[in-house]
């Protein structure tokens, strides 16, 4: 069920372009085209998995940094158990956001805290006012923002590490930003990392390569949760198959011996 709706998510994302805001086509100024640095996922290949620190120290720098502009609309706070929250946790950090609920017996719309069944509380109450809040760009949910694009965990990676001076002889738009992995070279959001962002909870030090490889593996696993689960039903069926293949070589053998 969760593959279904995982896929579901990703066809819509993809459908409604993903990260317009940033994460446009990465390669297109007047036919350039730009190298995007790969960099070595614990996740990535037929064995990899989430590095559970990095997923908490991701969530960190998403709870700080991220989650003022941008929604996470497909993941539940009771998901957090999955990379090491416990139970009284995930219930303080859901608490801690402010859900509209209704309409009660009045027929009134209420606020109450969050619950682990809640999914991430939107920072704006609409698209209108998160464009309002924005000078009119739209900064799109990130629940599938990984998945959505080819090479997804690297290219959201070099973005964040992507902003640096223009070229001398470069003419920027007003309100825009420079940066080295957008097509085009200017985007709308401004530097979101800056290395200094977050105290991590387990000690690990800070840098903004740091910072960006914890917040894509945690967006990574936003948008692939089922991941590890896969990986390991595809394993399993291999090696099943391997075993059945061998077991019809060896009856085949048996029941041929004797023909010539």
């Amino acid at each position: 069920m969760i593959a279904r709706l995982t896929s579901t998510i990703a066809a819509v994302a993809i459908a409604a372009g993903a990260w317009s805001f940033a994460l446009s086509t990465p390669a297109n100024a007047a036919g350039e085209e730009i190298e995007i640095p790969s960099h070595d996922w614990s996740f990535k290949g037929p064995f990899g998995t989430y590095d559970r620190g990095a997923l908490q120290r991701g969530f960190q720098i998403y709870k700080n940094v991220c989650a003022s502009c941008h929604a996470l609309n497909y993941v539940a706070y009771r998901n957090l158990e999955h990379f090491g929250y416990n139970e009284d946790e995930v219930k303080a950090i859901a608490a801690e956001a402010t859900v509209i609920d209704g309409p009660n017996d009045e027929g009134e719309m209420f606020e109450r805290p969050g619950k682990p069944s809640d999914r991430f509380v939107a920072p704006f109450a609409n698209d209108k006012a998160a464009r309002a809040a924005n000078g009119g760009a739209f900064p799109p949910d990130l629940s599938m923002i990984v998945k959505a694009r080819p090479d997804g965990a690297n290219y959201v990676r070099s973005l964040l590490l992507g902003y640096v001076d223009p070229p001398a002889d470069f003419k920027m738009m007003e309100g825009m930003n420079y940066n080295a992995y957008f097509g085009g070279h200017q985007i709308a959001m401004a530097k979101p990392l800056y290395g200094d962002d977050v105290t991590y909870e387990d000690g690990t030090p800070t840098s903004i390569e740091q910072e960006a490889e914890d917040v894509v593996t945690f967006l990574a696993w936003a948008s692939e949760p089922e991941m590890e689960e896969r990986k390991r039903a595809g394993v399993m069926t291999l090696l099943f198959l391997l075993v059945f293949t061998g077991l019809l070589y060896a009856t085949k053998r048996k029941i041929w011996a004797d023909v010539h």
